[in-house]
C-alpha cells in the first residue's frame, strides 16, 4: 500500500509517506515571513500545495500512485470519531470553516487536491470536532451555552489504541483518561472508544496551557470588558493563544521557563506548578465522571517530554489509575495508519453527513 499522510500546522506542513512497509516523514517549515501575507489560512493553499509537490518531486515520490491521500481532519461541523471520505461537503465545509478558522481545515482540502490527480481516494481521520459528549456533558449551568466537543481528537484517539495495544486490551473495552500537554491542554475520558467528556481546550474550558487560557471566572471577564480594559475583540485574541504562561511570564517556551525555574525563579514555579494543578483537577474530574472506573491514564503531547511536567503530574493522579507516557505528536503514524485500515478493507470510510451523524449521542 502507498499511503501519503498530510497534517498542516500553524507554521509548518508534516508530511508522512509510506511505501514498501516502510514510513519517511517529514517537516515542511512554512516562516512567519512567508505567510503572515495571507489573509487566512485557506488563502494559503496553494502555496502549501507548491510545497508539497515540490517536496514529493525532491524526495523521489512525485510519481507514486497512492492507493490513498489522507489529511488531518480540520473544524467541519461536529461528527462522530472515525475516518471520513473527504467529498463536495467536507470541501465545502472545511473551506468556510463552519466550526472555526485552523490549519488543520487544510489537511482535507490538500489531500482531495493530490488524490484528484490520480482518481484516489482521499480522507480526513479524527477531526478536532468529533462529539462523542454524554447528553449530561453538554449542559453547561446558563441555558442556550453547551458545552462543546473540540479537542487534540486524533493524537488522543492514536495513543488511546497504543496504550490499548500495550496493556493487551481493545480499545473499545477500556476507560482511559487522554491528556494532549501543548501549547493547549485537552483531557477526554474516553469510554469504551467513545471520547464522552472533554474540555474544549481552544475556546476557554478546562486547564490553562502555555497560551490558552482555559476556563476563566465570568465575572472578571465582564468586568473586563465593562472597564474597557480589553475589546471583545481582543479578548478572542487572547483566549486562545495570549492567555495562560504567556499571560504571565511572557513566553510560552516551556523549556525556557524550567530553566527559569531551575535558576530560582518563584514566578515560574509557581506558575508551573498552577498549569499541572489545573490539569490533575481536571483528570480528577474525568476521572469521577466515569465512576472511579479508570484503567490508565495516558500523557501525550509535546510538555509529555518535560520530566518536571510528567512527574508532578505522575504525583498528583497515579492514585486513580497507572500512568502511561507518550510523548510527543503521533498525527501522521494515525493518519497513515487509518489509510492502510481503509484501504485494507479493516476499517470503512464513513460518509460525512454535515453534522448530522447518527452515531453521535
Amino acid at each position: 500500500m502507498n499511503i501519503l499522510a498530510i497534517d498542516p500546522g500553524s507554521t509548518s506542513t508534516k508530511v508522512g509517506i509510506h511505501r514498501e512497509g516502510k514510513t519517511v516523514k517529514a517537516c515542511i517549515e512554512h516562516p512567519r515571513r512567508e505567510t503572515e501575507g495571507f489573509a487566512s489560512v485557506m488563502d494559503q493553499f496553494d502555496y502549501r500545495l507548491e510545497r508539497i509537490d515540490s517536496y514529493l518531486g525532491e524526495s523521489g515520490a512525485g510519481q507514486i500512485r497512492w492507493d490513498a491521500v489522507v489529511g488531518r481532519g480540520g473544524l467541519i461541523r461536529p461528527v462522530a470519531g472515525g475516518v471520513y471520505l473527504v467529498d463536495e461537503a467536507v470541501v465545502r465545509d472545511l473551506r468556510a470553516g463552519v466550526s472555526g478558522e485552523h490549519a488543520a481545515n487544510l489537511g482535507g482540502v490538500l489531500a482531495q487536491a493530490i488524490a484528484s490527480r490520480q482518481g484516489s481516494p482521499a480522507y480526513i481521520v479524527d477531526p478536532p470536532v468529533i462529539d462523542e459528549m454524554w447528553p449530561v456533558a453538554r449542559l453547561s449551568g446558563l441555558s442556550g451555552i453547551e458545552r462543546k466537543s473540540m479537542f487534540h481528537a486524533l493524537n488522543q484517539k492514536a495513543v488511546a489504541r497504543d496504550v490499548a495495544l500495550e496493556m493487551g486490551r481493545d480499545y473499545r473495552s477500556l476507560n482511559l483518561i487522554v491528556v494532549h500537554l501543548g501549547g493547549g491542554i485537552t483531557a477526554g475520558a474516553h469510554r469504551q472508544g467513545r471520547v464522552v467528556d472533554v474540555n474544549n481546550g481552544l475556546n476557554g474550558d478546562g486547564p490553562f496551557s502555555p497560551e490558552r487560557t482555559g476556563g476563566l471566572p465570568v465575572a472578571g471577564v465582564l468586568q473586563l470588558l465593562e472597564q474597557g480594559v480589553m475589546t471583545m475583540a481582543e479578548l478572542k485574541g487572547v483566549i486562545p493563544s495570549r492567555g495562560g504562561v504567556y499571560s504571565y511570564l511572557g513566553t510560552i517556551d516551556m523549556r525556557e521557563v524550567e530553566v527559569r525555574v531551575k535558576e530560582g525563579d518563584a514566578r515560574a514555579r509557581l506558575v508551573t506548578d498552577a498549569m499541572v494543578y489545573q490539569v490533575a483537577k481536571e483528570i480528577g474530574g474525568l476521572a469521577a465522571a466515569l465512576d472511579g472506573e479508570v484503567d490508565g491514564i495516558v500523557l501525550t503531547g509535546g510538555l509529555a517530554f518535560s520530566e518536571t511536567i510528567t512527574d508532578a503530574l505522575r504525583r498528583k493522579v497515579e492514585f486513580i489509575a497507572p500512568v502511561f507516557l507518550r510523548p510527543g505528536e503521533h498525527e501522521v503514524e494515525a493518519l497513515i495508519g487509518a489509510g492502510l485500515r481503509v484501504a485494507a478493507g479493516v476499517e470503512k470510510a464513513r460518509l460525512y453527513a454535515g453534522g448530522a451523524d447518527e452515531d453521535r449521542s
